[in-house]
């Protein structure tokens, strides 16, 4: 996956913006105010910083080399996952785009999680 790609399927999630808090280089996606993926513009190889469940998040980095504790993150939340290396299949790196977007919802109070489904 590029830049592009990840962009469109981000923004595509409901209630999903985008923007640059931490300097022109870092593209943050947030839903309802509240960051689920981060990416370097200029990280070569590309990779994005996901969030991830507390019990999946060893089994990921056990599975795929590609997949390492968050940089600048909590390690025990974010993941740093390697899209441009070609080594995770497509579907396993739109379901951990998937899950971090699943995960900060679900810490949201019950009214916002329900306008995001709603929306």
């Amino acid at each position: 996956m590029n830049i592009e790609e990840i962009r469109d399927y981000c923004l595509a999630k409901p209630q999903v913006t985008e923007g640059f808090p931490f300097g022109e280089e870092v593209l943050v996606f947030k839903v309802a105010g509240k960051m689920f993926l981060l990416v370097g513009l200029d990280n070569e190889p590309l990779y994005c910083n996901l969030k991830m469940d507390e019990t999946l998040i060893e089994e990921y980095r056990e599975k795929y080399e590609d997949v390492k504790p968050g940089y600048h993150m909590n390690k025990k939340m974010w993941n740093s996952v390697y899209f441009g290396t070609g080594n995770i299949p497509r579907k396993d790196l739109l379901w951990m785009i998937d899950h971090s977007y699943q995960e900060v919802i679900k810490k949201m109070p019950k009214k916002i999680r329900e306008q995001i489904m709603n929306s």
